[in-house]
């Protein structure tokens, strides 16, 4: 015999056993519905893609470092999606001249990004996107915020386990510009400077900053605009305010959406105002959970028409941390609600045509596969969580009549076939 295959799988992806993905469809299925209930429909694209977009768009950590690439038969460069803005990007682009602009559109789709295996990390993921294109209202930003509370609370979190920040780059760029007198050829890797604020010490933030020509008394008074909260607002200009989205936001009813924080940054390059992320408030796991953000010209890699949009992407790894962390998980759901068993071999025809009626009237219901003892059976039925068993016995079938049993008060009694979907139907609460 040849050496033996491994059994676990490729580092830093998961297999799913029936009991966790029962688990994590009812969580998607809440989402789901609650991001329908906005008019968002639902779309798909190829896990392949031309890895162009990704190295034109998606940022040098991702391009360089974590894409998964590959050339054809071809000779086409390819690589396996590490995330779908790119992608849906090109298809809205594709599309436009049969799209009604703006539209609302989601997806949840495998990403592949190569990267070390962490809490909150993985080589392959599951992502929810959700996405406007076709409008620069600030609507659209008002939309995703209530969307994202609409989100949360369908999978049980309380606003005291999660903050909404948001930072915006036309309000940083006038900060580095205008006030800290950044070189403009400086803007982007100092905002990466920001990006990465909380992660360092300060000395080592002073001396990244001195290495970008910008002396610790400018370092000083960009720390000070910075943590001085939506006081931030008064060291930018009117120009800059009346193009920020987030500045209407912030002035106006919506306000209590979002927790304003300039150091908020995010560092896919496509962004180009509102940028937000979503943070666990758990000590043990304050970490950031998803985010998004308007981007301005993502589509022009694909067209000269203007498509501007605003979406975001909800990684199922960190979601499911959160939801551990908080005691949000739902049990699993039993693989059946009811079981029909035959007392004898002969009458499994008799028994499957009971469990068709069943099924039929839209109850999950199983049939033995192999003939066993009937406690066996009943032992079995409790283990995949069904809540009755009808029970086919010889005497009785020859009178019309099986018995249906409630297996979590073991009470029983007879019916006749007409009245099995109407009794188990009863029992199980429909």
């Amino acid at each position: 015999m040849g050496r033996l295959l491994p059994t676990t799988p490729y580092r830093g992806t998961r297999d799913f056993l029936p009991s966790e993905m029962s688990v994590r469809q009812q969580v998607f299925h809440q989402l789901y519905e609650a991001i329908e209930r906005y008019g968002f429909v639902r779309y798909d694209g190829p896990i392949l893609e031309s890895a162009e977009i990704y190295e034109a768009k998606s940022g040098q950590e991702i391009a360089n470092q974590q894409l998964y690439s590959l050339t054809d038969r071809g000779g086409r460069r390819l690589a396996l999606r590490p995330e779908m803005t790119p992608s849906v990007a090109r298809m809205i682009a594709g599309n436009a001249g049969q799209l009604q602009l703006p539209v609302r559109w989601y997806s949840h789709v495998i990403c592949h990004r190569y990267e070390r295996p962490q809490r909150g990390r993985m080589r392959e993921h599951l992502q929810i996107n959700v996405d406007i294109f076709g409008s620069d209202s600030v609507s659209c930003e008002i939309e995703i915020f209530e969307l994202i509370h609409d989100m949360m609370a369908a999978i049980g979190a309380t606003k005291d386990m999660w903050v909404l920040r948001a930072g915006d780059r036309v309000l940083l760029e006038s900060i580095l510009l205008d006030v800290v007198k950044v070189p403009a050829d400086k803007l982007q890797e100092t905002s990466s400077l920001i990006d990465r604020w909380a992660k360092y010490p300060r000395e080592k933030l002073v001396a990244d900053a001195e290495d970008l020509g910008i002396d610790e008394k400018r370092f000083d008074l960009l720390e000070e605009v910075l943590s001085s909260g939506t006081g931030v607002l008064d060291y930018i200009s009117e120009e800059a305010r009346s193009r920020s989205m987030l500045a209407q936001i912030l002035a106006g009813d919506s306000r209590d959406l979002v927790t304003f924080d300039p150091f908020i940054v995010r560092g896919l390059q496509y962004y180009t105002g509102t940028v937000f992320e979503v943070f666990d408030q758990h000590p043990q796991n304050s970490r950031s959970l998803f985010g998004g953000g308007r981007y301005e010209d993502l589509a022009g890699l694909f067209t000269t028409q203007s498509i501007p949009g605003i979406g975001f992407g909800m990684g199922d790894v960190t979601l499911h941390d959160f939801m551990e962390g908080h005691g949000l998980l739902p049990e699993p759901r039993a693989e059946v609600d009811a079981v029909v068993i035959p007392v004898g071999a002969d009458l499994l025809p008799d028994c499957r045509s009971v469990a068709r009626d069943l099924r039929r009237a839209g109850i999950r219901t199983s049939t033995p596969l192999e003939p066993r003892k009937l406690s066996k059976e009943l032992v079995r039925a409790d283990q995949v969580g069904a809540q009755v068993a009808v029970v086919i016995a010889p005497s009785e079938w020859e009178r019309g009549l099986v018995a249906v049993r409630n297996l979590a008060t073991r009470e029983q009694i007879e019916v006749t076939l007409s009245e099995v979907v109407g009794q188990v139907s009863k029992l199980l609460g429909r």
